[in-house]
């Protein structure tokens, strides 16, 4: 069993869908099938059962996921080890979002345990770079929020937060149980400054141009509502001061929060990383 089947096989089986899995690995879905196909037939067992409701494992299938995980870290701390020998290893990480995400103090816990001898540099982004400096070569990986622009990096999904309006308490939605964003039409929304991700900026802006003060960083975004009573979105998980509220919005997708570096880069910490935070967020 080869390594790089290996990944394929844990790919399929965390995502449970052969189509997401190929999206996650960037590769089209025919040799990820041919791939998994194969490696059933070099364990003389079946490991995915696929139907129309989508994929599950068998018995055999969860065996194998355990000791290819096992494996799979194996193999990334020996070359972590590898890379240590050759000098004093350092991982630069950007970071957006909230710094006291549970799911972030597990990652670091754990990337701590399993890699002592990294020093581990963090760059705090603000809310026009959601890839933290990645696609300037200022950071080597990020732990950050999308939609943004996949071009030239290789992005993995850990989590999706589900998103609400946020707006002063003392505002005409902010009793409803939920909002939606034609309850929203109309009104002056927190923005971005030209020239930030497109895809970024749809997405924060649900969708539609906007008008209203240009923000840059989270307590902005929160003061423009408390000051101006102008709208934006919040993951729901975080918390505003008492002032504001956020109402929770239908019609829009969960916001993912993903870990993000540049597709090809071989450095095994960041491999090493991203596979630390798939367990950390799940």
């Amino acid at each position: 069993m080869e390594l790089r089947t290996l990944r394929y096989f844990v790919a399929v089986a965390e995502e449970l869908h052969f189509g997401r899995a190929a999206a996650r690995l960037h590769m089209s879905q025919p040799p990820l099938s041919r791939a998994i196909k194969q490696l059933e037939t070099d364990v003389g067992a079946v490991l995915l059962l696929r139907s129309a409701a989508g994929v599950t494992l068998t018995p055999a299938g969860t065996a194998l996921l355990a000791e290819a995980r096992a494996l799979l870290d194996q193999a990334d701390q020996a070359r972590v080890r590898v890379a240590t020998a050759a000098g004093a290893p350092t991982l630069t990480v950007g970071i957006l979002g909230d710094g006291a995400d549970p799911a972030a103090t597990r990652l670091a816990d754990a990337y701590r345990r399993q890699h002592p001898d990294v020093e581990v540099r963090v760059r705090d982004a603000d809310l026009t770079d959601p890839t933290c400096g990645l696609r300037a070569g200022l950071v080597d990986v990020a732990l950050t929020r999308g939609p943004f622009s996949e071009t030239g990096l290789a992005v993995h999904v850990l989590r999706a937060d589900p998103v609400g309006a946020v707006l002063r308490a003392d505002d005409p939605l902010a009793g409803r149980a939920r909002v939606t964003l034609a309850d929203l039409a109309g009104r002056r929304w927190f923005r971005f400054p030209d020239g930030t991700d497109p895809v970024w900026q749809a997405y924060w802006h649900g969708g539609e141009p906007r008008e209203g003060p240009v923000v840059r960083a989270v307590q902005e975004c929160l003061q423009a509502v408390l000051w101006n009573g102008t709208v934006g979105l919040m993951p729901l998980g975080h918390r505003p001061p008492g002032e504001l509220v956020v109402v929770p919005l239908t019609g829009l997708a969960p916001n993912p929060v993903v870990v993000a570096w540049q597709d090809g880069d071989a450095n095994p910490l960041i491999r090493s990383f991203a596979r630390i935070a798939a367990d950390a967020y799940r």
